[in-house]
């Protein structure tokens, strides 16, 4: 009896000892955050099809399909992307926005869309007519047909200011929201942080829409802003002990991606004079469509 009382007393002992070690290995492996591959890939390809499927939309539908007087297939890919980008980060951030904030980025999406669309309506009816992407307002042969003359030289100034507003207003709860998500995407510093295979690949399509939301909605100083706040936040949270789990590396992967890829962008273009004097600022950004119209379409302007 003496030794199976024994056992029996060791074999509790052992399970006694064991029971806690799986317990707190089980609960270190639900705790440690994993990559949210579906957000990422739901991101990814909404964005594709939205945004840069627009000027697709445009070339191949028929325009007998959408009245002069209403909306585009354009137009309403447009105001889907607007509204389900923001939302689809919302629904997995960890933080909650105040309601006065959500009520704010609403005014600044509804004020940015509808500047946009006025703006791409315009510039979709002046393509129809001859009007050249690649050059300014003023030296585009359509504009200096226009009678009086006093008129091609007070456009120049208010296209580009209201095209500039409408983007700032259009892309700035996005950014918002992309810093908002990554502020939360932290886990402790013992935590080992790595990305999965599945994410790297998904880094080539992400960091390529970044580089066209730069390049073609002209939002780099947007974009360079969050990047600096997102490292400023990665230093901030380092003094803490936290360091970036998987979503948070693949965002500052894709964000340093997209602007080697800008930077790789403005070199290829850096000589160009045409360019060049469509952009005359210090940043120097020259938008995709305009490249397609000087280079690709040498009928367009000859």
């Amino acid at each position: 009896m003496q030794p199976s009382t024994r056992r029996r007393q060791n074999s509790a002992l052992e399970a006694a000892t064991f029971m806690p070690a799986a317990s707190a290995g089980t609960e270190a492996a639900l705790s440690k955050p994993r990559f949210q591959l579906d957000l990422w890939l739901c991101f990814t390809v909404q964005n594709w099809l939205l945004d840069v499927g627009r000027p697709v939309a445009m070339l191949w539908l028929p325009a007998d399909w959408f009245p002069r007087n209403r909306p585009g297939a354009a137009d309403y890919l447009h105001l889907l992307q607007v509204v389900a980008s923001p939302l689809l980060l919302l629904t997995r951030s960890s933080w909650t926005p105040p309601l006065a904030a959500v009520r704010l980025c609403a005014i600044a999406v509804v004020m940015g869309t509808s500047l946009h669309l006025v703006a791409e309506s315009v510039t979709l009816r002046l393509l129809l007519i001859g009007y050249q992407l690649h050059l300014s307002v003023r030296d585009n042969p359509v504009m200096k047909e226009l009678k009086p003359s006093s008129v091609v030289g007070a456009a120049p100034n208010t296209a580009v200011k209201t095209y500039k507003s409408s983007l700032s207003c259009r892309y700035l709860p996005l950014f918002l929201v992309l810093f908002l998500f990554f502020s939360g995407c932290f886990s402790h510093g013992k935590q080992e942080a790595k990305m999965p295979a599945a994410a790297w690949m998904l880094l080539v399509p992400t960091a390529a829409y970044y580089w066209y939301l730069i390049t073609e909605g002209q939002t780099f100083i947007l974009f360079i802003f969050t990047f600096f706040a997102m490292t400023a936040t990665v230093m901030r949270q380092r003094r803490r002990g936290m360091v970036p789990d998987a979503d948070g590396l693949f965002m500052l992967y894709s964000f340093s991606a997209a602007l080697f890829l800008v930077a790789v962008w403005v070199a290829c273009l850096w000589s160009d004079g045409v360019l060049r004097k469509k952009h005359p600022g210090l940043i120097y950004v020259p938008q995709p469509r305009a490249v397609c119209t000087l280079h690709l379409q040498p009928e367009a302007h000859a």
